[in-house]
C-alpha cells in the first residue's frame, strides 16, 4: 500500500526509527511466493508512480522527480484473509526470513534508484504517525492487475 504524505514517522518503544518529510508511506506485504522479479516490479513502480502534482496541479510527477522520501514498513497483515470466520488467516504471508530478505531487497532497490529511504524495524511492534496528502492511496500488487 502506497500513500502520499506530507510527513511520516515510525516509532518503536518511544524512539523514532524512521522518518521522512514529503514523500511516500509504503506498507509492504510479502507473500510466500514472492521472488526477485516481484521485488523489482514493486520498487520500480513505487519510484516511478506519477502521483505528485506538477505546476498545474495534475498528478504528473514521481517521488523521484519531487525529491521526496520513502518510509518503508513491513506489514505482513496485508496478506490477512478474513473471508472465513472471525480471525484472519496469514498463511499467504511469507515467513520471517523470506519476508525480511524481500523487505531488505526492496529497500536496497529503492536506494539504488536514488531515493532516500527510511524504514521501520522489521518484526517490531511499531507506531506510525503521518499526514496523508490528498488523500492519495494506491494498492500495488506484482501478481494482480487492479
Amino acid at each position: 500500500m502506497v500513500q502520499r504524505v506530507t510527513w511520516a514517522r515510525v516509532r518503536v518503544d518511544d524512539a523514532v526509527v524512521g522518518e521522512i518529510n514529503r514523500g511516500l508511506m509504503v506498507l509492504l506485504g510479502v507473500s510466500g511466493t514472492d521472488v526477485t522479479e516481484d521485488v523489482r516490479y514493486v520498487a520500480e513502480k513505487i519510484a516511478h508512480l506519477r502521483i505528485f502534482p506538477d505546476e498545474s496541479g495534475r498528478m504528473e510527477r514521481s517521488v523521484l522527480e519531487t525529491g521526496g522520501g520513502v518510509l518503508l514498513v513491513s506489514q505482513f497483515t496485508l496478506y490477512g484473509d478474513a473471508r472465513k470466520g472471525r480471525r484472519p488467516s496469514f498463511t499467504e504471508a511469507a515467513g520471517g526470513e523470506l519476508a525480511r530478505m524481500r523487505y531488505e531487497e526492496v529497500t536496497d532497490h529503492l536506494r539504488s534508484l536514488g531515493l532516500t529511504v527510511a524504514t521501520g524495524s522489521f518484526g517490531a511492534h511499531m507506531l506510525i504517525d503521518m499526514t496523508g496528502d490528498g488523500p492519495v492511496t494506491l494498492l500495488l500488487d506484482s501478481r494482480r492487475q487492479f
